[in-house]
């Protein structure tokens, strides 16, 4: 799963970026045939015309250069900034200022399109990207939480029955608990990729919300402008139509990321149901008769108010909500799972509670499901950080190889390879 992980996403500015690139190398024999061009004669002139038209089409991404309805928008459009008589002016320019030209057409015909389907005259070939957006956003987020509570579940399972096989020794022989803590591994694993394609698409879904409210500011802005005149000085309308342009390619980008998102979540759900495989809901019940489940939420409440007392230590420091600036962005080791307990409990992952107090020891921050896990792990943390390490060289799916060796990160094990 990690494997898989790794290969197939990439953070949304890296995504975007590379897209990017991607289009723009696929327009580049268009642009070259374009910006390279000697036409002369008046049939030359016309095949140049209609291959910037084809450029046009291809660089906005709305429309099909081989529907006919498009062309003939797009075309009267382009007629409308840059009449075919101006084609003699274009091919004087440098090449680098023959690119640019293009592109600045491009997200002015946009605008126009996309003013005129706003207008009800237009907009052949554009869908409605907003209206795809807000349904396709929330549907992904409702799939994503239902899996979230579905590997939690499955999480607080796992972890009460090795809390109650750590009391029985002949449950621990029957159990084999390494193989459970591996299933632990691996689902709390699946649970911070679910968590992390999540926070981009709720990122996505605030960029579409401002988005479209600034697509409908420029467009009203459009139509208090024109009005009913018959003509407008293009510095007061080209500005709008860009800016119109460049929120739909913004826009177009949202799709492509929710769409590569939603098809990453679709292709590591599959290995969740591994664990039916190993683990069967007969055994699973069998071994939580008389064992008490606890979410993640419940353990942090259990604590709240069992504060480190920082007087207990001279020469460590302990940060606290209320007198550190950007605490809930501190970049806690181990992911904020509770370093004493992984160490004293040969592998056990229980969530730390910032509310009990972090730690910070070399530049780095640790949290404790616990006031006793953190006095002490406090009393020496260099004993606990060491077996921390020496367990997780012995499960090396434990660590994270662009990361400290000190960084958990609940990778794949064999069993669901």
């Amino acid at each position: 799963m990690q494997v898989y992980f790794d290969m197939n996403y990439t953070n949304r500015v890296e995504f975007l970026k590379e897209h990017h690139r991607v289009l723009e190398s696929r327009l580049g024999s268009v642009t070259r045939e374009i910006t390279d061009n000697r036409a002369c004669a008046k049939e030359e002139l016309e095949s140049l015309y209609r291959k910037i038209i084809s450029y046009v089409l291809l660089r906005s991404g709305l429309g099909s250069p081989t529907d006919i309805k498009t062309v003939r928008e797009v075309t009267a459009a382009l007629q409308s900034v840059f009449p075919q008589a101006e084609l003699g002016t274009f091919l004087t320019l440098s090449k680098k200022d023959k690119e640019r030209q293009l592109k600045e057409l491009t997200m002015i015909v946009t605008g126009i399109r996309l003013f005129n389907r706003d207008c009800g005259k237009g907009g052949e070939g554009i869908d409605d990207l907003p209206a795809v957006l807000h349904v396709a956003i929330p549907a992904t987020m409702q799939h994503i939480d239902y899996q979230l509570e579905t590997a939690r579940s499955q999480v607080y399972r796992y972890t009460a029955i090795l809390e109650k096989a750590a009391n029985d020794p002949h449950m621990r022989a029957e159990l084999q608990p390494y193989m459970l803590k591996e299933a632990l591994y691996n689902i709390r694993q699946y649970e911070v990729f679910l968590q992390i394609i999540l926070s981009d698409i709720i990122t996505g879904a605030q960029e579409v919300e401002m988005m479209t409210k600034q697509l409908g500011a420029h467009l009203e802005q459009l139509k208090m402008t024109i009005k009913s005149k018959t003509a407008v000085p293009t510095s007061q309308v080209f500005p709008i139509f860009i800016a119109l342009s460049t929120l739909w390619t913004s826009l177009q980008d949202e799709t492509i990321v929710v769409g590569v998102l939603s098809n990453l979540f679709t292709h590591i759900q599959p290995f969740l149901g591994a664990h039916e495989l190993y683990f069967p809901e007969r055994a699973m019940q069998r071994h939580l008769n008389g064992a008490t489940v606890k979410t993640d939420v419940c353990r942090m409440k259990e604590h709240m108010e069992d504060r480190v007392n920082v007087a207990d230590f001279r020469k460590l420091e302990w940060l606290f909500p209320e007198t550190t600036a950007n605490f809930d962005k501190l970049l806690i080791q181990y992911r904020g799972f509770c370093a004493y307990t992984f160490a004293a409990t040969d592998g056990l992952l229980l969530p730390g509670n910032p509310a009990i107090g972090i730690l910070k020891y070399k530049e780095k921050y640790y949290t404790f499901n616990s006031k006793d896990a953190a006095y002490s792990f406090a009393e020496n943390p260099e004993h606990y950080i060491d077996i921390v390490r020496e367990k997780a060289k012995k499960n090396t799916d434990l660590l994270d190889s662009s990361c400290c060796d000190e960084k958990l990160v609940l990778s794949t094990v064999s069993f669901c390879m």
